[in-house]
């Protein structure tokens, strides 16, 4: 990772994650979803997280629960939001799971920038679990914005590979 670089838009920042899940299927070290957490004003990068779940046999180490885990860790905080930090955002390759919005509303970014869709996602039977526009919607009113769809065709693509490579779908 260059941790000096600053990611300036969208597309670059949804570029990032989508290597680090890509490089997670072809190494085979975790399922085919990437994150990263960056300031949102700088663009710099604070943590990344890939999904883990399968290489350590723990459910909940989705790629947006360990970038979360890492960059509180990193700045030594149980909330991004933290008062005297800058505001945070989750970029990650896939829409989040039922799990991840769950930890997105306690983790203190401010803003998440979606690849893949949800539905990317279902069509290699991961289960997602209970996901609603209310969902985003009670986020959206606690000050979380939602952009999805960026880079998806990316994205997806690296769905497609794992699903080639016959990837672990660990919760059917």
């Amino acid at each position: 990772m260059d941790w000096e670089r600053p990611y300036a838009t969208d597309e670059e920042k949804m570029r990032l994650t989508v290597r680090l899940s890509r490089e997670n299927v072809e190494r085979e070290t975790g399922g085919p979803f990437g994150a990263a957490i960056l300031e949102a004003a700088t663009g710099r990068l604070v943590a990344v997280g890939m999904n883990s779940v399968v290489r350590l046999s723990n459910a909940v180490l989705h790629g947006e629960i360990v970038a979360v885990m890492l960059a509180q860790q990193r700045l030594g905080t149980f909330s991004l939001a933290a008062p005297g930090l800058p505001a945070h955002e989750l970029v990650t390759s896939c829409d989040p799971c039922a799990m991840c919005l769950g930890a997105i509303l306690w983790s203190g970014v401010k803003r998440v920038v979606c690849g893949a869709s949800r539905e990317d996602a279902t069509a290699l039977r991961f289960d997602e679990g209970p996901v609603f526009p209310a969902s985003y919607a009670y986020l959206r009113e606690r000050g979380i914005a939602f952009v999805q769809g960026v880079c998806r065709d990316e994205a997806r693509a690296v769905l497609e590979l794992y699903r080639r490579r016959a990837g672990v779908i660990y919760n059917p």
